[in-house]
């Protein structure tokens, strides 16, 4: 049985390890509401920007367009939105695992890296780091969702790059977070699903969606701006599931700790009544020799 310095020591060791979750918690519960508040009132923008592209494609049948027509390149551009920060239980790594369990090979792969965590992850595995965006991550801005569209566009306009892809951390609730992968571009009917989108009377006929300006130039301007609201809405959405995440695990840190502390008491009772026992049975040992 261990000393009862030794348990002293190491019960005043968790305790201050507690203090610290308790106090990560309260931090991570403050930012929570701020980023939830946030991740909600863009969700709506976000999801409705998604269905309102994919509608546009749906119903505009073959264009000849750079962001419609498959590259030739059998490359993938993956934007991976992970954390800076540890401590947020399994968070980063459901990321990783979910760009890893998609069937891709590494070198058909280029990261565009948001976190620090999962670029070293995905660093260490083999897969190529092509652009680091992490410190966007720290305080996201619609102007870093459009820098980062702007690239991933270049790079497929280029036919660097044949498909864009998009792995982050849906927001749902306080205690449920959803790892999500999406495809960006190219956009079209075969990724469509708009079931329950329509009543029945405007899914017997669907008009003829007509541009103007020209197609060709209207989804100039409308792509860029789907693109950067998707990044920015995935952005909002991943720093309230990382404070969520952390919340989480930090006030399962501080009752693990509790736990702790109260078995180190009970073994310090212990220790402390046989100490007191063995100290009992000495001094009347002692008077015992005396008398006799």
């Amino acid at each position: 049985m261990a000393s009862m310095r030794d348990i002293k020591r190491r019960k005043t060791s968790i305790q201050s390890t507690q203090q610290i979750t308790k106090a990560m918690k309260l931090v991570s519960t403050v930012k929570l509401q701020r980023a939830k508040t946030r991740a909600e009132r863009s969700k709506a923008y976000f999801n409705c920007m998604y269905e309102t592209i994919k509608g546009i494609i749906k119903r505009t049948g073959h264009i000849d367009h750079p962001y419609i027509v498959r590259s030739e390149s059998e490359k993938k551009a993956v934007v991976v939105i992970t954390s800076n920060r540890g401590l947020a239980g399994g968070y980063n790594s459901n990321i990783v695992k979910l760009v890893g369990a998609a069937d891709w090979g590494k070198d058909d792969i280029f990261v565009y890296a948001i976190g620090k965590k999962g670029r070293d992850i995905l660093k260490r595995r083999g897969y190529t780091i092509k652009e680091d965006y992490s410190e966007v991550i720290n305080e996201p801005l619609y102007s870093d969702a459009v820098e980062i569209a702007g690239a991933l566009l270049k790079a497929y306009e280029n036919q660097e790059v044949g498909e864009i892809w998009m792995a982050y951390t849906g927001f749902k609730n306080t205690v449920s977070h959803i790892p999500t992968l999406i495809k960006l571009l190219p956009v079209d009917d075969t990724d469509i699903d708009l079931s329950g989108e329509e009543d029945d009377a405007d899914s017997k006929v669907r008009s003829v969606m007509n541009y103007e300006p020209e197609e060709t130039e209207a989804l100039e301007m409308i792509i860029p701006k789907y693109m950067a609201s998707l990044i920015y809405g995935a952005l909002i959405e991943a720093v309230a599931s990382e404070n969520g995440a952390r919340m989480q695990a930090m006030d399962s840190a501080t009752s693990n700790a509790e736990e702790m502390i109260g078995t180190l008491e009970l073994q310090y009772n212990r220790a402390r009544q046989g100490h007191i026992t063995q100290e009992l049975t000495e001094i009347i040992g002692g008077a015992e020799a005396l008398s006799n």
